[in-house]
């Protein structure tokens, strides 16, 4: 047996430090090559740590809530000789492939819309095919050859919220069916012993909903464990627990305790300390001006509900989302000037010649902003499939680190809270932010009349540096004329 420590890797982006957020393994415990043995948080992203090593845990080295440096060991194992290595070097150190950085392997993966973890979690279980489970990338075990496992068509389950819902909103509670009676008695549960078979973000779910997947029996291909499963078990909890508060503990919770009501305090870190930090530095270094656009954008959404019934985009979730994001892409063509980026250290102006569209996120470890690369590149029906993919991964915490880095212009979609608008500000690098408002019917002149139309209120905030007051207009208001007509869509390619 032989000693050897994992050090924390740079998990992407030049990141110094990580957060434990949660430890997967204990002293003691044997672990499997690739075998998940911890969560940590960086300032962009939540990410599993696939063990690097077969053996046995003799220490671990920080404790869940901890801030680790890169490159500080976080866990030791008892090792057979020339068993499970990573590498061949000493002990105490885990070697690195420097050919193959974790962003590379993050943007190969955001190539495909689909996390690294994901796609892992989803590749066929054949023999062969384990051996090649994704580890992350910079250390590990490296095999050779065998073909790519093909990925998986992602089903959209009709509990699940529409893309433009989740954008906003860290949906961690998800849409739990309406409890019934009989739905305990109708749901067995996993062999015991059995490690569940589930995707990261069904995982995700079943830790916000405190559900053991061990008592998940699986519905999905090959038992796979999907998001109804889980589902139904908390609707069944629910129907159960609802029936056993008694009425010293109604009493309680009509009363409210003492403990409810004590201020909490909670620590600076991870997502919401960097977020905190970028947007103070844009705050104060770029010159913001927000204009303001109410546009009647009836025939847009006429246009979303159209295309939902037609046959050329079945299966594809085109939002009003999708539209703004198109015209948004449309729009930046004529006025190249909202896409670029003020170079301080060179005293030059960069403008992009792609469109890397950020999506604003709240989720619940705070805001993220994942970008869609060469959005300008996709067709509307790519595009919806891509904000699909993105809605997944903030929804999940899988956003991998190459996709919250790289953004050159970003929309945010204050409407899913019911808000009309609001002043952005500018993610960092960036010239412009557009908010989307709420769709709402109210009166509206409509040639010569007063009708109930539907409207929009766009917000754009731009670097005043890099985009004048005539610059910025034109863009907003090609916007909202993709919006209100979207046959002036011809006048603009």
């Amino acid at each position: 047996m032989s000693a050897k420590k994992f050090a924390l890797p740079d998990l992407g982006e030049g990141l110094t430090e990580s957060e434990i957020v949660a430890w997967k393994v204990a002293v003691g415990d044997t672990v499997a090559l690739n075998q998940v043995i911890a969560e940590v948080e960086t300032a962009k992203a939540l990410v599993e740590l696939p063990s690097p090593f077969a053996g046995v845990v003799s220490q671990l080295f920080a404790d869940e809530g901890a801030t680790v440096q890169v490159g500080e060991p976080i866990v030791e194992f008892d090792v057979d000789a020339g068993d499970g290595d990573a590498g061949d070097g000493d002990a105490g150190n885990v070697e690195t492939s420097p050919s193959t950085p974790v962003s590379e392997a993050a943007a190969d993966a955001a190539a495909d819309g689909v996390p690294a973890e994901l796609d892992a979690a989803l590749a066929p279980t054949s023999p062969a095919l384990a051996e090649r489970q994704a580890v992350l990338v910079g250390y590990g075990p490296k095999v050779e050859g065998g073909p790519r496992p093909a990925r998986r068509a992602r089903a959209w389950s009709a509990h699940e919220p529409q893309p433009q819902d989740a954008l906003q909103s860290q949906d961690a509670a998800a849409t739990v069916p309406e409890a019934r009676d009989d739905v305990a008695a109708d749901i067995p549960t996993a062999d015991a012993g059995e490690r569940p078979r589930s995707t990261p973000p069904v995982r995700k779910l079943a830790r916000d909903l405190g559900i053991d997947l061990t008592q998940v029996n699986g519905t999905g291909e090959d038992g796979l464990i999907t998001r109804d499963d889980v589902q139904r078990v908390a609707a069944a909890g629910k129907a159960a627990s609802a029936v056993t508060i008694d009425e010293a503990a109604r009493a309680t919770l009509r009363s409210g305790s003492d403990a409810g009501r004590q201020e909490t305090r909670m620590p600076i870190r991870g997502i919401r300390k960097a977020t905190a930090q970028a947007m103070v530095n844009s705050a104060f270094t770029a010159p913001h001006v927000t204009e303001f656009l109410t546009v009647d954008v009836t025939a847009g959404m006429d246009l979303v509900r159209s295309l939902a019934s037609s046959s050329a985009f079945a299966g594809k979730r085109i939002t009003i989302l999708s539209i703004v994001a198109k015209a948004l892409i449309l729009a930046a063509r004529r006025t190249p000037a909202v896409n670029s980026h003020w170079d301080e250290d060179a005293q030059e102006i960069v403008q992009f010649g792609h469109i890397n569209l950020g999506i604003a996120a709240a989720t619940g470890r705070g805001l993220i902003v994942p970008n869609i690369k060469d959005a300008d590149t996709l067709s509307l029906g790519e595009l919806a499939d891509a904000l699909v993919d993105l809605v997944e991964a903030a929804r999940s915490g899988a956003t991998s680190p190459a996709n919250l880095s790289g953004g050159t212009i970003t929309i945010t979609n204050v409407g899913v809270f019911g808000v009309d608008a609001g002043t952005p500000i500018l993610n960092p690098g960036e010239a412009a932010i557009l908010a989307m408002g709420a769709v709402r019917r109210m009166p509206w002149e409509y040639r010569g009349e007063i009708a109930l139309r539907e409207v929009m209120t766009l917000s754009l905030s731009f670097d005043h540096r890099l985009i004048d007051g005539e610059q910025g207009s034109r863009f907003l208001v090609d916007i909202g004329t993709v919006l209100s007509d979207p046959g002036m869509v011809l006048t603009m390619v």
